[in-house]
């Protein structure tokens, strides 16, 4: 907040200081000097005056949001911590027990929209540190997690990469690549993830995309089969977030043989 506050001093110290040559032929006088320190003392002041405005707006947006946030959190902890419950009562009932897995996924869903969600405000108040971490190991760390829904195998071949980004960010970008790979996927379809050299590559075999789906791809909201469930925004975020942070994504994929994605982690490598 300092920094901005000392240029706005500055741009509002120019600008007098302009408009005073244009009107008056001044010479380096006493009165000129009083009224150069006069001019950056309002400076600061009228600078420090709209700073201090927007601080209070963002923080009182910041204290709103929390609320929200929270209330929102208490019925998605509610109908997991229920689902689990009643889910061990229908070990026999199959029929109940779909419907049940059908609620599970959506309060899955919902709760991966709550974390983007809270990412997104956080980072819009204030810029999210970078921070210097293992890729090789946040990425096993991502695939075990996604194991735990005993869909698809993964292939992994991951040499040790350190990179410095934000890795939040990072995190949720992977979580929706891994999630595309598997949701246009067959159950009992592969997924490969290498780490080599300077490249992240997230490979799967499922239904693919023709060139006009390509094109497309980056599109918030854009979906590629409508069958499927999500909000169409993930590739949407990814490409957000590598353009950030000065990672190049390119995807290549074939009609039903598969999609490729593919990460030039050169200008993030420590």
């Amino acid at each position: 907040m300092k920094r901005e506050i000392w240029i706005g001093t500055l741009l509002y110290f120019l600008s007098t200081l302009i408009l005073f040559d244009l009107l008056i032929d001044f010479s380096f006088s006493p009165f000129f000097l009083f009224w150069l320190l006069l001019s950056l003392v309002f400076g600061y002041i009228f600078s420090s005056y709209m700073f201090s405005l927007k601080q209070n707006l963002d923080e009182n947006l910041l204290h709103i949001t929390k609320e929200i946030l929270h209330e929102l959190n208490i019925p998605l902890s509610t109908i997991k911590a229920n689902t689990n419950l009643i889910k061990r009562t229908l070990s026999n009932n199959q029929k109940d027990l779909k419907r049940l897995s059908r609620i599970e996924d959506a309060s899955i869903r919902l709760e991966r929209l709550y974390k983007e969600l809270v990412y997104s405000i956080k980072k819009e108040i204030h810029p999210i540190e970078k921070e210097i971490f293992a890729l090789d190991l946040l990425i096993q760390e991502r695939v075990e997690n996604f194991g735990l829904l005993e869909r698809n195998l993964f292939e992994l071949n991951l040499s040790p990469l350190t990179v410095r980004v934000d890795k939040i960010g990072f995190e949720k970008s992977i979580d929706n690549l891994i999630s595309n790979a598997m949701k246009y996927s067959p159950k009992e379809s592969a997924i490969q993830i290498s780490l080599i050299g300077e490249e992240l590559i997230i490979q799967d075999f499922g239904i693919g995309m023709d060139e006009t789906e390509l094109v497309r791809i980056f599109e918030r909201y854009y979906q590629l089969d409508s069958q499927k469930h999500g909000e169409g925004i993930g590739l949407a975020l990814v490409k957000e977030y590598c353009d950030s942070e000065g990672i190049m994504v390119s995807i290549n994929s074939q009609k039903g043989r598969g999609t490729k994605v593919m990460l030039d982690l050169r200008k993030v490598m420590v």
